[in-house]
């Protein structure tokens, strides 16, 4: 979309912003302050005082053409890497009509990208914020699949996707200021939060041989990042 600028009012909180420690795991519980997941941050966002802010390395999940020529949050001092989960979705091909189809789509094209993903993760010296445009769908598959590696319950894993209906109101506001009168043309049910579209993923990942750690393995993943993973994230 080029260039980006932000009009509107200033000081707004990061939407759809949360921090996903205290979900219970195989091995114990999600730390706070390790791992945050959002929609767009800008530079002059607030955030609640119960999370840790700003984060040390911050996951874009935008494809190119939705970046900035310098990210929102690079004067924070924090890292910053992008991994553009949806770059199979290219000017004048028509998107899938569902979101499950999108996000099988997503696990088909982009399971390297999301590898890397779980591997900065696991790597992280101090906070992770993992964000797409709304924080829902590409930072929902990525963040489902740290939490099924996690061994997190695929209820809890629903849960955390479902917040972000919960949030919708602020996720447009956010679009209305960076993009203005602009949206782009995709099908209605991309704006939704359906429940089948993260079970579409959690199944596909469970009906691999050897389950989601399986999946890993194929798609360029190791044990010792699963490792890494559990000995930061969990307590």
């Amino acid at each position: 979309m080029g260039s980006l600028t932000y009009d509107g009012p200033v000081s707004e909180y990061v939407p759809n912003l949360r921090d996903v420690g205290g979900l219970h795991a195989a091995d114990g519980a999600i730390q706070p302050g390790r791992l945050l997941r959002s929609a767009l941050p800008l530079s002059d966002d607030r955030v609640p005082e119960h999370i840790t802010w700003p984060p040390r390395l911050v996951l874009d999940l935008r494809s190119h053409h939705e970046v900035e020529p310098e990210h929102p949050l690079t004067a924070t001092g924090a890292r910053i890497r992008n991994f553009p989960l949806l770059s199979a979705l290219q000017p004048g091909v028509a998107p899938p009509e569902s979101l499950g189809d999108l996000y099988l789509l997503m696990l088909r094209t982009s399971a390297p990208y999301l590898v890397e993903v779980v591997d900065e993760i696991a790597r992280a010296d101090g906070t992770a914020l993992v964000h797409c445009a709304a924080g829902k769908d590409r930072t929902g598959v990525s963040v489902a699949l740290t939490l099924s590696l996690l061994g997190v319950q695929r209820d809890d894993i629903v849960d955390d996707y479902l917040v972000t209906a919960r949030n919708e109101e602020e996720i447009e506001a956010r679009f209305r200021r960076v993009f203005g009168p602009r949206r782009a043309e995709l099908p209605t049910a991309y704006f939704t939060t359906p429940v089948d579209a993260i079970v579409a993923v959690l199944d596909a990942w469970d009906q691999h041989e050897d389950g989601v750690h399986g999946w890993f393995r194929a798609a360029g993943g190791d044990a010792e990042t699963v490792k890494r993973l559990h000995e930061r994230l969990l307590a």
